[in-house]
């Protein structure tokens, strides 16, 4: 219900917001979002990317924006040529600002998306609604329609493969030799505790959990390490309010800390 609350006080906010203070080079709108038309890999699939240029003291969200955070959308329907669509998201920073943490970027996101045509070899028209979250003092909704025509005959570029290789580790690469939870269930939800035998990352490090029905709201975690081991603690609550039955290979576990990610798929009871 906070949470709730909270977004829907800085879209009433964003609405009356028409440039932000101190400047814009972008005009009235905070964020120039555009698409890097990329290239046809071997395997037939082509890589894009979204292109996200931020006005000076903005910043936008990751998938999991955290509890005050805005997650992006996006709607594909207008497109030709298009069977599928995966995410190749570059490690987020973790901001706290007024008791409050948000994980996204500033600056710049070149977000790395990777298309399966229906038919290989053709054109791919890409067609796309985009809903952002973008946050300076407030925060503020933003739509945007973008559109590429994308050619198999397309060229490599150093801006795709420089945020594809700022990837998370997976949980092999960072040495992770156990991750177990523990589902107990509370009033309205479930408490999950997760135990990883993970070698640090540095100072900071913060946990993400994520469940892949995006109704269920995921509380932010608590993070504390005792030597090998991370313990994070966060909730899971569904719109009916009540405990539910949880997949543990369902839950996606993402911890950031000292600009480096590691990406974990399931745990254990």
């Amino acid at each position: 219900m906070l949470r709730t609350l909270f977004i829907s006080a800085c879209l009433a906010l964003g609405l009356a917001q028409t440039a932000p203070a101190g400047g814009n080079p972008f005009g009235a709108a905070p964020a120039d979002v555009s698409i890097l038309p990329g290239w046809r890999t071997p395997d037939g699939t082509h890589i894009t990317a979204l292109r996200v240029r931020l006005a000076p003291g903005w910043k936008t969200y990751w998938r999991a924006p955290g509890d005050a955070g805005i997650p992006p959308r996006f709607d594909w329907q207008g497109s030709r040529n298009l069977a599928s669509v995966d995410f190749h998201w570059p490690v987020p920073h973790v901001f706290e600002q007024n008791g409050l943490r948000t994980v996204g970027y500033k600056d710049e996101l070149i977000l790395p998306i990777e298309l399966t045509p229906r038919v290989a070899g053709d054109e791919i028209e890409l067609r796309a609604a985009v809903e952002l979250g973008v946050c300076q003092d407030i925060c503020m909704p933003m739509s945007v329609n973008v559109r590429a025509d994308l050619s198999p005959w397309g060229q490599s570029d150093a801006r795709i493969r420089a945020a594809l290789a700022d990837r998370p580790f997976s949980a092999g690469e960072a040495g992770l030799s156990a991750a177990r939870c523990k589902v107990e269930p509370i009033d309205d939800g479930l408490r999950v505790t997760a135990t990883l035998r993970l070698p640090a990352l540095g100072p900071g490090e913060v946990a993400v959990f994520e469940h892949p029905d995006q109704r269920i709201w995921v509380a932010e975690a608590d993070t504390r390490r005792s030597g090998g081991t991370l313990t994070a603690v966060t909730e899971m609550v569904p719109p009916a309010g009540r405990p539910f039955s949880l997949d543990r290979s369902q839950v996606r576990i993402t911890v950031l800390g000292d600009g480096q990610a590691v990406d974990i798929h399931g745990c254990t009871g």
